[in-house]
């Protein structure tokens, strides 16, 4: 493996999943257009931002232990999907769901090329 494709495989994981935290986040913005008050508000945006608090603690450990990245991306996916398959809407699981598992994918090769992307980036 070389050098590059080492640093690639190393850090696509990690941007990824930081940039799908964050796309997963704009999705609370909505709780602002409820005209709701400054505590009903502070409420709603945490309960929305639960699915990110679980991706930055999962981002957070997988920077050390891949297979955790790719085991709690895969499980993300996988209940989401669960959630959204009996409302038939394929294009959500495409759009949410899809990234996740590209994630989970990409954690899972670092994980076990973990020897040679080490060697590679080093």
């Amino acid at each position: 493996m070389s050098h590059t494709q080492g640093r690639l495989l190393y850090w696509l994981p990690r941007i990824l999943s930081i940039a799908f935290a964050c796309f997963i986040s704009m999705f609370a913005l909505d709780v602002f257009g409820e005209h709701l008050s400054f505590w009903q508000t502070v409420l709603g945006l945490t309960m929305h931002l639960i699915p990110t608090f679980i991706m930055v603690a999962a981002i957070v450990i997988a920077w050390r232990w891949e297979w955790v990245g790719a085991a709690a991306f895969g499980a993300l996916a996988a209940i989401y999907i669960a959630w959204v398959l009996p409302r038939h809407h394929l294009d959500w699981i495409l759009i949410i769901a899809g990234p996740a598992l590209l994630v989970a994918a990409l954690f899972l090769t670092d994980w076990i090329k973990r020897t040679e992307v080490r060697a590679a980036t080093h």
